[in-house]
């Protein structure tokens, strides 16, 4: 069971409204209920608040927050788009009847939740204002999370989150990332690469996002169409006995040639095994599982006698497949 509670809050009573949280919600239910070939991912629940008929309490909130972490679930997630708030007591998420930041739902009490919470995975994603204080003890320069808790936020304790067209910058990412910008090879997501994507794409010198964890292996998030087929990615030790040695090469690999080379008799045809072969190996280049050697290209490298390579990363998943590990 994977469970999502998808919180974003446009309407605020007292404070001023905001725009784009709603949409980012809808955005992430979109891409977390499904994986990238149809099946079932997260069960979403959405609270929005978008009017004055239609807001989401402080009471309704904190109630959601209790269901989600309530049970032992495979995945509890929580995600909020909205106001942010921190002061000397510690953060708060503000819900649409907030008179001021502070009485909202405090993300100590958040933490509290998660921290108790039987579910084997806890992942908190908040887009708000001052998110990076989720976790942090307010009276010391620590952060309280228990095994199984992962946060992911937009911005530091001390910093907004900016907003870009109709949504948050960060969610954007968030969005993306799901979406397989932060896929491995065998297409899982997990918490881990979508904040080095978002890390990456945010710079230096804009909001910073925040990760902290406390996990012994990541989970998926979600799964991506894999960019290589996991029947390929297997043959790598069947093309290669050892992650070090190199393939050597022949015409024969390449069913392109020039006038020249088709009448050249000292080249050998092409061979049906080995173009089967040769159309693995480039898909290998595609993604950086292989390097030609001594060649520009692979087609010169086939055309030329020359060999190819596993990349450093190819070595790598290598290795996963050696140890039955994909």
């Amino acid at each position: 069971m994977r469970k999502a509670l998808i919180v974003g809050i446009d309407y605020y009573e007292h404070i001023g409204s905001l725009s784009g949280c709603v949409s980012d919600a809808y955005s992430v239910r979109g891409v977390l209920e499904r994986h990238a070939d149809g099946t079932v991912n997260f069960s979403p629940q959405v609270l929005v608040g978008t009017a004055s008929n239609q807001a989401v309490t402080k009471q309704e909130l904190k109630d959601a927050i209790r269901a989600l972490f309530a049970d032992d679930a495979e995945i509890a997630l929580l995600y909020f788009a909205g106001h942010g708030h921190v002061e000397e007591t510690g953060g708060y998420l503000c819900a649409s009847d907030s008179d001021a930041g502070n009485d909202g739902v405090a993300l100590a009490e958040v933490m509290t939740l998660a921290n108790k919470s039987e579910a084997r995975n806890r992942v908190i994603v908040l887009d708000s204002c001052h998110s990076g204080a989720a976790g942090d003890h307010p009276l010391g320069n620590y952060a309280e999370i228990n095994d199984g808790v992962t946060i992911l936020t937009a911005s530091a304790a001390n910093q907004f989150a900016l907003e870009s067209g109709s949504g948050g910058v960060y969610t954007g990412l968030f969005v993306d990332a799901l979406g397989g910008a932060a896929a491995n090879l065998v297409g899982d997501i997990t918490p881990g690469s979508v904040y080095a994507h978002i890390d990456q794409s945010l710079g230096p010198w804009a909001q910073r996002p925040v990760f902290k964890t406390n996990v012994k292996a990541f989970v998926s998030l979600r799964k991506a169409d894999p960019p290589i087929s996991l029947q390929n990615l297997r043959a790598l030790t069947t093309i290669f006995p050892a992650p070090t040695d190199e393939l050597l090469l022949d015409p024969s690999f390449e069913p392109e040639r020039t006038d020249e080379h088709e009448a050249d008799p000292s080249i050998p045809p092409p061979d049906p095994k080995n173009i089967a072969t040769f159309r693995v190996l480039q898909n290998y280049v595609r993604v950086n599982l292989v390097r030609p050697t001594g060649a520009p290209h692979m087609w010169h490298a086939a055309m030329q006698s020359k060999s190819c390579e596993l990349t450093v990363l190819g070595q790598h998943y290598w290795r996963l497949v050696d140890e039955e590990r994909i």
